[in-house]
This record gives structure tokens, sequence and C-alpha cells, in this order.
């Protein structure tokens, strides 16, 4: 065999099935400076705080000296864990540092825990249409996927309640608040209805909550965690809310699970980058959070009620739309005679992109959708962007 080929059967089942992120290959293309994107799902680096981060870097290095760039221990810096603790504690979610494991983002946590449930074939109920990570992270264990419909509330508890009645699922993934791609919530009767109905299984339910510090308006819900306490287990991430380059998120399990993660854990990369951690951890000894996370909310509302502004202006009439209280996108349904995915090339072509709605999809299809992300665009890039886009929808339904 040459040094340039293998043969098929020599890669790993679970590999050959995987494809590529369907969005990081869209990044790809959107890489132009010219192309005004809506396709990603990244945070505004204009709000990235950079003298505060960089003064936490100095300071970090003056407090820990040469044991800043030592090996550490696999379950994360103390001093973030407890920072993480007291934030839940505050919401009065009876959670400790010992806890909390630190991971190299949420995407990790993701990856951990489909090593720590999943054997080929389990069972994991997903929201229709849900997030790509999560999707491509229990994919490389063989997942089966449960698909289940979310709508303005929430899950569809019927459909819930009689897929739980016929299968086994190991893991329920959720992303409750502003979730990804549809940017909805869900409602407090929503949560407490899901919680009744997990409460009667032996299936965890995650609470995936990348965006939940990211509320520009309305009022918080109840967290899963303070519902379902013994089968709750929760990931967060500072990807959002600080800097995506830190690679820091965590998850909070039971004691029992924690014991599992922490041995996979171990194997995948001994701990989590401690210079990031300790750095972080200083940031937030140093600086207001809350204040940061205040102009965070103040921008992307703006951004938010501007782009929404401009599809209504923009788009055809019948053109449906949710209406996030936080987080970073919106979620368009388009006249059904339009494919999305289709669309996109001719958007490309006039320098807008967006995220075609099919590949979040894992049962039923909406092929008329489509994901826009708000948080990096100006004003002016936005006008201009949704009004190209809304010319290209016009001409295909001409």
């Amino acid at each position: 065999m040459s040094s340039n080929s293998f043969q098929d059967d020599t890669i790993a089942e679970r590999i050959q099935v995987l494809r590529p992120s369907f969005i990081r290959e869209i990044l790809k293309v959107t890489r132009d400076k010219d192309i005004i994107s809506f396709a990603g799902g990244l945070p505004n680096d204009a709000l990235f705080p950079l003298e505060q981060l960089k003064q936490a870097s100095l300071s970090a290095f003056e407090n820990k000296g040469e044991q800043l760039l030592q090996y550490s221990n696999t379950e994360g810096d103390l001093k973030l864990r407890n920072w993480i603790a007291q934030r839940y504690q505050s919401r009065n979610l009876a959670i400790t540092a010992d806890d909390i494991l630190i991971t190299n983002g949420s995407q990790q946590a993701l990856d951990l825990l489909g090593k720590v449930f999943l054997n080929k074939n389990d069972s994991v109920i997903m929201e229709n249409p849900g997030y790509l990570g999560a999707l491509q992270a229990f994919r490389l264990y063989q997942a089966n996927f449960l698909p289940i419909a979310i709508n303005h509330q929430g899950m569809d508890l019927d459909q819930l309640r009689q897929t739980l009645a016929i299968h086994k699922a190991k893991l329920i993934y959720t992303v409750p608040n502003f979730q990804n791609p549809t940017g909805i919530s869900y409602s407090e009767e929503n949560r407490q209805a899901i919680a009744q109905q997990v409460a009667k299984t032996d299936s965890y339910l995650i609470q995936d909550d990348p965006y939940g510090e990211l509320r520009f308006s309305g009022n918080a819900k109840s967290n899963f965690y303070s519902l379902l306490p013994q089968q709750t287990i929760l990931l967060g991430s500072f990807s959002k809310t600080i800097a995506p380059a830190f690679r820091l998120g965590w998850i909070v399990a039971p004691q029992a699970i924690m014991k599992k993660l922490i041995i996979a854990k171990q194997a995948a990369d001994l701990h989590t980058n401690s210079f990031s951690q300790s750095i972080l951890a200083q940031y937030f000894e140093d600086n207001d959070f809350d204040q940061h996370l205040e102009k965070l909310r103040t921008h992307y509302g703006q951004q938010k009620t501007i782009m929404e502004k401009a599809i209504k202006q923009y788009f055809p009439n019948n053109t449906q739309l949710t209406n996030p209280e936080g987080g970073l996108f919106l979620w368009c349904t388009l006249d059904e005679k339009i494919s999305t995915s289709k669309l996109f090339q001719d958007a490309i072509k006039q320098q807008v992109a967006f995220v075609p709605g099919e590949s979040f999809y894992t049962g039923a299809v909406q092929k008329n959708t489509m994901r826009l992300n708000y948080s990096c665009a100006d004003k002016q890039m936005i006008e201009k962007g949704i009004k190209q886009l809304g010319d290209v929808i016009f001409n295909t339904l001409k």
C-alpha cells in the first residue's frame, strides 16, 4: 500500500459514516471579506473584553509564576469551578465545584457524554431541528436518533410521550434557551411537562446552555436541574460570552456519572488547557462579568431587532419568523415552494450567506427553512445583506 492511500477497512466504521460539519464547510465559502455572512454562530469579536483579558494574563503570570505553565488536574481549575458553582447557586441551584468538570469547549462535553453513555444503536432523543454539533458528536458513536419536533413552546409533548413509551432513550438532548437553530425558548409549562415525563424513565436529560446568559428580553425560565436534579446533565460554555478561542466549557453531572466522565476525560487529553483557565479565573476576579454581559445583551438585542425589521421589509409577506428573547439566531420559514439549499447557491453569487435549514433535521425535514445569525453584522451590513437575500428569494419565486 502506498503512503498516499489506504484501504477503507483500515478506517473505523464510526469515522467512515461520519460526515463533515455542514456549517464548517459553509464557513469556508464565506471567508471572502466581500461576502455578507449570516451563516456562522460566532460572537461579535468587537465585543471581546480584550484589554481586560490582557491584564488578566499579566496578573495570572505574576500570581502563579512557573506553575501557570505546569500540568494540572483533570477536573479543572478550582477557582474557576468555584466561580461557575457560585453563579448556579445564585439561581438557587445546589451545585458545587465538585459537580463541575471543565472541558475543551462544550463540544468536548458532548463527545465525553457520547463515550460514557453510547453503544452502537443506543437511542438519543434530539430536537428536530437540532444543533449540528450535537448531531455530529453523537453520530460518532453511531447513535440511533429519535427526533422530537419543536414549536414555539418547546418540545412536542405528545410526540415525546409516545417516543418515551416505545423506546428506551439513554439521552435526551435539549437547548431550551434560545435554541440552535431556531432561537425559540421552552415555556415554563413545557419544561415542567418534560421533566414529569423524563422522571418516569431512566433517561438522562442534557440541558446545553451556551446562550442562556444572553437574554435581552422576556423572563428567565426554570433550569431543568431544578426540576429533575438526579437526571439532568448541564453543559455550559464561555465561547459566546467571553471568547471562543479559550475553548473552555463545562459539564455538571451527578457524581456517579461525573466519575465516569473524569476517566473518559483523562483518556482524551489529561486536562483542559490550564493556562486559559487561570487567565479566565483571574479575569472574573478582577472584572464585573455582569456588566460585560449587559453590553452583549444590549448589542445582540439591537441587532436582532434590526434584522427582524429588515426581513419584514425585504422578504415576502408570507415569511414566518421566530421571535428569540436572546441568543444569536433567527429562524425563517419561507414559501413551501422554496428549497433553501438551492437558494444558498444563488445567494452566494449575490455575496450573501446563510445556513439552509435542511441540515439541522434528523426527522421530518422542512426544506424551506433557514438560520440567520445577527450577532456579527452591523446595521448597514444587515440592511444590505437582507435586501440582497430578499431579492434572491423573490427571483426564485418568479
